[in-house]
Parts: C-alpha cells; sequence; structure tokens
C-alpha cells in the first residue's frame, strides 16, 4: 500500500515545485487534478494539477521523467463531474473532457481515472440509475480501449444541484451492485470513501468485503459527527456533520486498515483535504496533509502488507 493525496488545494503550484514537496515530504504517490482550467473558480475543490487539453505525447513524457526522476507515482487522474447533467450540453461537454482525462492518463501511463456518476436532478434516483448504466456502459468501454480503468467515488454531493437532493447516485452499496452487475467489465470500480458512508450510518468496514474486487482507490478523509446540531435539528439539516483529516473524526482508522487487509487490498490510499481548518492557504493545506501522512503512517506502521 503507499500514501499519497489528492493535489486539487495545490493547483497553484508548479508540477515540477508539486512533486518535488510530495517527495520531500515523505508521499508515495500523487492523486492528480485533471479538471478543465480555471475549474476552481467553480470549486475550491476542483482544480487543474495537469493541463489535459494540451496534453501531447511530448509533455506527456517530460511529465513521465519528472515522476521517475523522482521516484514517486501518479496514483490517478481526477476529474470529479457531473457525468449525468440535466443539460445535455454540460452532459456533452463533461464526458468530452472526461475522455481527455482519459486520453491523457494513456499517455501517461496512469492505468487509473476517477470521476463521478453525477445525477440528472429532475429525474428520480431508480431512472437516474437507468440512464447512468447506458452512460457508464460508453465511457467504461472508451476507457478500457485506452488501457485504463474508470473509478466512480461514492461522495452523495448533497446539495449540488437542488438544496437537498442527492447530486451522486453512486452514495450507497445497493446502488453500486446495480451499477457493477450491469457494468461488468473488470475495469469499472470504485475510489472508496470510507467518509461519505459513516453519516449515513453504513459499516464502512463491513461491506468491504462484498466489494473488494470493485475497490481499485481509497480516499482518506474523516468525518465529525457533531451530535448536539444532529440532535438539535436532525438529519435533514445541514452541518451537522463535517470533513475533517483522518484522525480529527469518528472514523476508526485502525480498524479500517485492518479491513483493507484482510480484503487484500494493496493499493493506495489517497488523502483527501476538505477540512476548513487547513484550507486557508498553501501553508495550511500543506500542514493538513503532512499531519494526515504522519497520522495514517503512525496507525498502519505496523502492518507487513505495507510496501
Amino acid at each position: 500500500m503507499k500514501l499519497g493525496f489528492l493535489a486539487a488545494l495545490l493547483s497553484n503550484m508548479k508540477i515540477e515545485e508539486l512533486v518535488e514537496w510530495a517527495v520531500n515530504s515523505g508521499f508515495d504517490c500523487l492523486e492528480i487534478a485533471a479538471w478543465p482550467p480555471k475549474s476552481k473558480q467553480i470549486c475550491k475543490y476542483w482544480g487543474t494539477n495537469i493541463n489535459v487539453v494540451e496534453l501531447d505525447k511530448s509533455k506527456a513524457e517530460i511529465i513521465k521523467d519528472l515522476f521517475a526522476n523522482h521516484n514517486i507515482e501518479i496514483s490517478s487522474l481526477a476529474y470529479y463531474a457531473n457525468n449525468l447533467a440535466a443539460d445535455p450540453k454540460e452532459r456533452e461537454s463533461v464526458h468530452t473532457h472526461l475522455k481527455r482525462v482519459i486520453n491523457a492518463a494513456s499517455l501517461l501511463n496512469v492505468d487509473l481515472v476517477g470521476t463521478f456518476i453525477g445525477r440528472d436532478h429532475t429525474k428520480s434516483i431508480a431512472e437516474n440509475i437507468k440512464i447512468a448504466i447506458e452512460v457508464f456502459k460508453g465511457l467504461v468501454s472508451y476507457a478500457k480501449d485506452h488501457g485504463v480503468r474508470l473509478m466512480i467515488e461514492n461522495c452523495p454531493m448533497v446539495g449540488w444541484q437542488v438544496e437537498g437532493l442527492i447530486g451522486n447516485i453512486a452514495y450507497a452499496p445497493f446502488i453500486w451492485e446495480e451499477l457493477f452487475d450491469s457494468i461488468p467489465q473488470s475495469n469499472f470500480g470504485l475510489n472508496f470513501d470510507p467518509s461519505h458512508l459513516i453519516w449515513q450510518q453504513i459499516d464502512y468496514c463491513q461491506i468491504l468485503d462484498e466489494f473488494a474486487t470493485k475497490i481499485f482507490h481509497c480516499h482518506a478523509k474523516d468525518t465529525k459527527i457533531i451530535k448536539d446540531k444532529l440532535n438539535r435539528n436532525g438529519i435533514y439539516s445541514k452541518n451537522w456533520w463535517i470533513p475533517k483529516i483522518p484522525g480529527s473524526g469518528d472514523i476508526n482508522w485502525e480498524k479500517f486498515t485492518d479491513a483493507l487487509e484482510k480484503i487484500g487490498y494493496s493499493g493506495v490510499v489517497s488523502i483527501e483535504l476538505e477540512d476548513s481548518v487547513y484550507e486557508e492557504n498553501e501553508e495550511k493545506v500543506k500542514e493538513g496533509l503532512l499531519k494526515s501522512l504522519n497520522y495514517l503512517r503512525s496507525v498502519i506502521k505496523e502492518k507487513k502488507w505495507i510496501k
């Protein structure tokens, strides 16, 4: 297993600076943000570490050499967007860019691309599942043709399109099951994030067994349940749970990493920093990433499956 981080919050750094800092800090790999340029103006958690729109073979060779010379890997390319957008033009734009990201992954010899299923907010969950199956059959096949595995993340994205509405339908195991049964290709799987399951009261360790072969990558992000707010305002209110860096919330990381060991997971655990305490500026982001790295290493240092 290797430890890395999603680098979207460090999009202002040049790729050379980012790689050097990551290596000097002790990270094994980087999850590279591949949103279109200027996406950070829309969402602070989006970013562009590598501009895949302009990437060609020669530029890809330079980037590959950079990572190889620093003995660090790219764990995946990240483009988490709404692949089921209600607006046909927006949906087409998302698919076009996702294919660019897949092309870039192929050029960079990176075998993983991460995205969201998303949602058409004008339709029900059941209707969206049917649409998702149609859409992703083509996207998964496209990825396979380029030697890439396509993974989806399980963040519910509540309120993404409409306040209070689930914005990404791949939020729960019963939906994963239907998607994977309908799209059985081996290059279609999960970027598994336990932080989105704990507040839904889903056992984030037990469910690993069922989807062991579909867990391609893991996000390390914690969740803190604010019980006073929950008791006062109920589950339909906002802000009764908040994202935190690993070790600052309610996830049992020893139990979770033990569960990963039991299913034979030997991939990447990538820190996804969404903790407001560590978002103010670049130095705070780096501080949060280093605290997360040190905590996770302290939890898993005795495990024989670390490489």
